[in-house]
């Protein structure tokens, strides 16, 4: 008999119906990039502009992590999850109709509000659909199909975008939202609220935001100036340190009691692996938006042929990923995020002297070396940071985790389209995308320093 078999029917349709809800904005995600440089073209804008569409759609979806922690408290789960399927769909359809830079943008942070929503409910139901004893099973099941959103979400953009419009990257997204309902509807119990006296946490969540959107924003501008020694660069960074100032004033004035509470970072393991997770993201995510232009700017790829110069960065990805937890069970996390460390970094110092005479399978087989050591990077790190504290900061860590988590995404998205941007002002486009690449090299070398105090076996 199988594992689905020993499962009962309507759980397992009840835990597929919830992943299915997270399917498009994880396919959404990865779609975008590769439809970055007509993107540029269509709004007649720099890459320094149009990457707030990508850098706002994750920032947003961090600070709705918190919210929708709030949210599963306060309501029915199964309403929330359907009215944020919902808002995913006609932010989606909104994205698509964008006629100006501006507009993009900004239907891209709602879209990325209303993701951030979706992803750590899909977590929390499926704990709850599952009960105990099924709960690994079904999430190994589940979760299958979403390893390979990196893998064909670029693929399935780079065929949108040559034979259709990167409009339709997300007009897509709403046959997927209208299958969800319907499913959603019929397929799932009703979830009852949590913790009716529940309070969100609006000056934290405020203070927080402001911070990342000014530092954010303070990189970016970097670009226009082809530097990072500009007033309006060290104006902005200047004021997200300020607004990181006042939430440390604020968390010591209410006691911990807040969104991120300051006193989680003095466990030393929670504190190397939030250093840990923020700058594996830049390192990690920041190339994903840059490598598809490569393709197309300087190997002169077609957007199709761009996407599929990526798979074999996905398949690095497929191939480890099942056994990282049995590693970092037999020797430990520290071990296995610095072999994987040095793995990444012979997967990613290469890049820095490709040119546009490069071998295409020399290049597949650098991206396979480097995508098969993202999961030993990125997973230790998630488990580990929540050893050695106590079962009422366990929620209090997973927020936590999220929000470092997507704003390295974020800050490493906009800092290498900054430095792609301004050396290629300076010095020409391959000059560009060597120091992007660089830059990513030395972030993830970086990495070395927080590992070091990660748990042994």
């Amino acid at each position: 008999m199988t594992t689905t078999q020993k499962i009962p029917h309507k759980t397992m349709l009840a835990a597929w119906t919830i992943m299915l809800a997270a399917i498009a904005p994880m396919l959404d995600s990865t779609m975008v990039n590769i439809a970055v440089k007509e993107l540029t073209h269509d709004f007649a804008t720099t890459l320094g502009v149009i990457q707030w569409g990508i850098t706002g759609y994750v920032l947003a979806l961090a600070v709705a992590v918190p919210v929708s922690g709030w949210l599963m408290n306060r309501f029915d789960g199964k309403k929330v999850l359907m009215a944020a399927t919902l808002a995913f769909g006609l932010t989606s359809v909104l994205a698509g109709f964008s006629w100006t830079i501006e507009t993009f943008i900004a239907f891209r942070l709602l879209q990325g509000f209303s993701a951030g929503i979706i992803t750590p409910l899909m977590s929390t139901l499926l704990v709850k659909t599952a009960g105990p004893e099924n709960i690994g099973k079904i999430i190994s099941i589940v979760t299958t199909p979403m390893i390979f959103g990196p893998i064909f979400g670029p693929v399935l953009g780079g065929f949108i975008v040559e034979f259709a419009s990167w409009r339709w990257i997300f007009y897509i997204n709403v046959a997927v939202v209208v299958i969800s309902l319907v499913m959603m509807r019929k397929n799932l119990p009703d979830f009852p609220a949590f913790d009716k006296t529940s309070r969100l946490d609006i000056p934290g969540i405020s203070l927080l935001s402001l911070m990342s959107v000014a530092l954010i924003f303070g990189v970016s501008k970097a670009a226009d100036q082809a530097s990072f020694a500009n007033a309006n660069t060290l104006i902005w960074l200047l004021l997200g340190l300020i607004f990181a100032g006042a939430y440390v004033i604020y968390d010591k004035k209410n006691h911990g009691r807040s969104i991120l509470p300051l006193a989680l970072f003095r466990h030393r393991t929670f504190k190397a692996t939030s250093i840990g997770l923020f700058l594996a993201n830049i390192a990690i995510m920041g190339p994903m938006l840059i490598l598809p232009l490569f393709f197309q700017n300087v190997l002169h790829l077609t957007t199709i042929g761009a996407a599929l110069a990526l798979i074999p960065q996905g398949l690095g990805m497929l191939v480890t990923r099942p056994y990282i937890g049995k590693m970092i069970d037999r020797i430990g996390a520290k071990q296995v995020v610095l072999v994987s460390l040095v793995v990444c970094l012979i997967g990613s110092v290469p890049l820095i002297f490709i040119t546009a005479h490069t071998s295409l399978i020399w290049l597949s087989i650098v991206l396979f070396i480097r995508g098969a050591s993202f999961g030993g990077v990125n997973i230790p790190l998630s488990s580990d940071a929540y050893t050695g504290l106590d079962d009422k900061e366990l929620p209090q860590a997973g927020v936590g985790v999220n929000i470092i988590e997507n704003l390295g995404a974020s800050f490493g998205t906009a800092l290498l389209a900054t430095i792609v941007a301004a050396t290629t002002i300076g010095k020409g486009m391959i000059a560009g995308f060597h120091a992007g690449f660089l830059a990513s090299a030395i972030v993830l070398a970086l990495i070395f320093l927080p590992a070091v105090f990660l748990t042994k076996k």
